[in-house]
């Protein structure tokens, strides 16, 4: 199952919510699709879904679903993290009147950069092979997380000697 979550920020996210409908409704998604649209104008046609959820439900989608799509809200994609998804992020942005500004796009990025446990997806176009490529990118992702993890651990040993010589 994937589900899709675009918050409750009170702006559209219609971009998100159409091209996951549409891939479903192409065939290209096959999996159920479960969204939670907030404000979106957009009414899917192929996934089910609803406005709003209270959040236990959220937390039983989140834990049910095989990918989790969400906006680049910081306390989405966190809580997402700390219950061990690796998450499909696509920044709201201001240009397609999603948001006030940029700072989900900036925000994101910074946290894939320097801690490379999420997928952000900054071009729609790109969703798809997300999707579909999705446990290749996570293979990929969780190989690199854990070389970076005993580099990080065999530096940090260093440093612990180096303080009790």
């Amino acid at each position: 199952m994937i589900f899709v979550t675009v918050g409750t920020h009170e702006q559209q996210f219609n971009r998100l919510i159409e091209e996951i409908d549409r891939l479903k409704g192409n065939g290209i998604i096959k999996d159920e699709v479960v969204m939670q649209t907030g404000y979106c104008t957009y009414e899917p046609k192929y996934c089910e879904w609803s406005e709003l959820l209270p959040y236990d439900q959220m937390l039983e989608n989140v834990e049910k679903a095989d990918i989790v799509i969400t906006h680049g809200g910081p306390s989405s994609f966190i809580m997402l993290l700390q219950i061990g998804k690796i998450p499909i992020v696509v920044p709201r942005r201001k240009k397609y009147d999603e948001h006030v500004n940029n700072h989900q796009v900036e925000f994101a990025t910074a946290v894939k950069e320097r801690y490379g446990n999420i997928i952000v997806v900054k071009n729609i176009k790109n969703l798809e092979k997300a999707i579909l490529k999705y446990d290749r990118i996570v293979q990929s992702m969780s190989t690199e997380i854990e070389n970076n993890n005993e580099v990080f651990n065999e530096k940090l040993g260093a440093i612990v000697e180096e303080m009790f010589e």
